[in-house]
């Protein structure tokens, strides 16, 4: 098995135990082509387990954001269906390590979107467009890690949420929006934080998924990127996303040993 290989199945086995583990390249050595590889090859191992691939997430999305990480391009993870939590349902606090909580827009597509395309060639492939919630979820210990870690490790991406479905003329432009946990609000933003309007990221994720041999399909989601500060949720509380226009969407955070 050669080193991809075997970082490919140390982050399968701590995502799947929901467990920590040593940082794979603390030595930053990882390019970002061999992280996507990682990436890949982890999300692969959940494929040939029956999980079936339903989307992308993107990362990175605010400029100040891409600027600090020194990034040119925003980042982006794969989805499963096993990653999809019930909207208002109870999600499992023990699949996770260090779970964090980001506010998205979500895009379902009704037809295959690939390549280089318009913003709007981009809107035309969308079918409806949601609040959604992201659970965020690093599996290194201590919460230390490179970037090329971070895309290795899909991206954080480990879990998401997806309210009611909207009518795809829906202006998502610049929606007001506010995260609560138990009914206080800790972040306040707006869709206007994602590339400067949403449908920028749905471009971004048309490239770049096609770029990688895998372009979007007619009934992938893709979620936009988060729209503020990512929030720690811990057993026992009620998160819930409230969006101008596109309603609400929530959870429930499972006791530790569920």
């Amino acid at each position: 098995m050669n080193s991809l290989d075997n970082f490919a199945r140390q982050l399968d086995d701590a995502a799947h135990q929901g467990r920590e583990l040593a940082q794979i390249d603390p030595d930053n050595k990882l390019s970002m082509e061999d992280a996507y590889a990682i990436q890949k090859r982890s999300v692969g191992l959940r494929l040939a387990r029956g999980e079936r691939r339903v989307g992308v997430k993107m990362g990175f999305t605010s400029r100040a954001k891409m600027v600090q990480m020194g990034l040119s391009d925003v980042v982006w993870g794969r989805l499963t269906d096993a990653m999809q939590e019930e909207e208002g349902g109870d999600v499992n606090f023990s699949r996770y390590v260090h779970p964090r909580v980001e506010p998205e827009v979500a895009f379902i597509l009704k037809k295959p979107l690939a390549g280089r395309v318009t913003p709007a060639e981009a809107l035309a492939a969308v079918e409806a467009v949601a609040p959604a919630l992201e659970i965020i979820d690093s599996r290194y210990r201590d919460f230390k890690f490179t970037l090329p870690e971070v895309v290795a490790d899909n991206c954080s991406s480990s879990g998401f949420v997806v309210g009611p479905w909207h009518d795809p003329r829906t202006d998502v432009a610049n929606l007001g929006l506010v995260v609560s946990i138990d009914g206080r609000p800790v972040q306040i933003g707006s869709t206007a934080s994602l590339l400067g309007h949403p449908v920028r990221s749905l471009v971004a994720a048309a490239r770049l998924s096609a770029a990688a041999g895998e372009p979007l399909q007619a009934g992938w989601i893709v979620l936009a990127g988060g729209a503020t500060a990512a929030e720690w949720i811990r057993p026992g509380q009620h998160v819930c996303i409230e969006m101008q226009r596109l309603g609400s969407a929530s959870f429930h955070v499972g006791e530790q040993a569920a």
